[in-house]
């Protein structure tokens, strides 16, 4: 039959084994034996609270209420559980499952399956369980390998991450790594290159290096210092990148701003303005306002609500500007249809519809309509029908060719 050890409380006793469970009284402080120190208990630890352990300690259970700090490793082959209380180890911790009320430190490396900590969780080495489970924040030196992360407060990883899922209520902060799954309430930032199944976080989002990812949806703010692949982007606010972008669809409510080329098999759709300093390519592109590049490509079409801006043109199927839309640079495409009493340059097109009041300074295509009112300071060519209405004035005389001008 299994011996049950008492330690009465505010003392200090030296132990090696014990064969049994091991009762600590308030207070009393347990030095281990040999070297390095070190306490073994057969059964379960059980701390009344404001215990310290002086060397490595080993058990089948360990339960505490109150305060209990551990100089050296905490090995236990089944529960630790800390009731009204905080635990210090000031070495490396093993367990299966860890249940914290309060607190829990670890000098080194953790290791459970499940850990619970109701307030904050703490670890200055390497981490690694299935499910962690913190109702104030989890800090983290080391790496961390995780299945799941539920944090109500804030995540701080200083070193590579390995996780499946992340949930937290507040903000995280990772140094780079793999997390499958981003669920964040607050601010979520990954200072190194990250790789993503879904981020979606409702206020700002900041990605470091050559991240990788599959969906992203950001409330607020996404922000990348460097090169971004991904397969979708829903942005409620305003994205910016310092490098270049490559993916499948992009959504903005706000502004976008790209350093360098942003190329999407999808559509490219940005409520208020899109600065991108390379080339735009796209299935098509809409924006609200403005849309300034080096050169904008869509397969389909490009629809602009205010003016475009590039050096090398704009070409797609289909080309639309709005009322009052101005274009600096060349448009080329299928079908053209420039808003009322907008301004653009040269348009090279198929079929080319000049509104009412427009301006534009030479047009070259198949099949022209000039309304009334509209003016040409350059040149009109076109090789089939050309209608003109009425107060239109044009620079030049119209002329049909056999060939458009490339």
């Amino acid at each position: 039959m299994n011996e049950r050890v008492s330690i009465p409380s505010n003392s200090t006793t030296i132990l090696d084994i014990v064969e049994g469970d091991l009762v600590v009284g308030r207070y009393a402080r347990i030095k281990g034996s040999g070297e390095p120190p070190a306490v073994t208990v057969s059964g379960t630890i059980y701390c009344e609270g404001g215990n310290t352990f002086e060397g490595n300690v080993m058990a089948e259970n360990f339960e505490a209420e109150g305060d209990v700090t551990i100089h050296g490793d905490l090995e236990i082959a089944n529960d630790v559980e800390a009731e009204d209380g905080r635990l210090e180890v000031y070495g490396k911790m093993t367990a299966k499952r860890a249940d914290i009320d309060d607190a829990l430190y670890i000098s080194k490396d953790l290791t459970a399956e499940e850990i619970d900590v109701g307030g904050s969780l703490k670890v200055d080495g390497n981490v690694k369980a299935e499910d962690i489970d913190a109702g104030g924040s989890f800090k983290a030196k080391g790496e961390v390998k995780a299945d799941n992360i539920d944090v109500g407060g804030s995540v701080s990883i200083e070193s590579r991450a390995d996780v499946v899922k992340l949930d937290v209520g507040g903000a995280a902060r990772v140094h780079g790594g793999k997390i499958q799954e981003v669920n964040v309430g607050g601010s979520f930032e990954s200072s190194d290159s990250l790789e993503f199944e879904s981020v979606n976080v409702g206020g700002t989002v900041r990605l470091a290096n050559n991240s990788k990812g599959k969906e992203i949806e950001v409330g607020g703010v996404l922000k990348v210092e460097g090169n971004l692949t991904f397969n979708e982007i829903n942005v409620g606010g305003k994205v910016e990148m310092s490098g270049s972008g490559e993916g499948g669809e992009v959504d903005v409510g706000g502004k976008m701003e790209v350093d360098g080329s942003l190329r999407l098999s999808g559509n490219l759709e940005v409520g208020g303005k899109a600065e991108v300093d390379g080339e735009v390519v796209a299935r098509n592109i809409e924006v609200g306002g403005v849309l300034h590049s080096r050169k904008a490509t869509a397969e389909a079409h490009v629809e602009v609500g205010g003016s475009i801006d590039t050096a090398e043109g704009v070409a797609a199927s289909y080309v639309e500007i709005g009322r009052k839309g101005e274009v600096r640079g060349s448009i080329r495409a299928e079908q053209v249809v420039i808003g009322k009493e907008a301004d653009v340059e040269n348009v090279y097109g198929g079929r080319v519809l000049l509104r009412s009041g427009a301006h534009a300074k030479n047009i070259y295509g198949e099949s022209i309509i000039i309304e009334s009112d509209c003016h040409v300071s350059g040149e009109v060519k076109y090789t089939g029908e050309l209608r003109i209405g009425e107060h239109a004035s044009l620079a030049r005389a119209p002329q049909k060719v056999d060939k458009l001008p490339e």
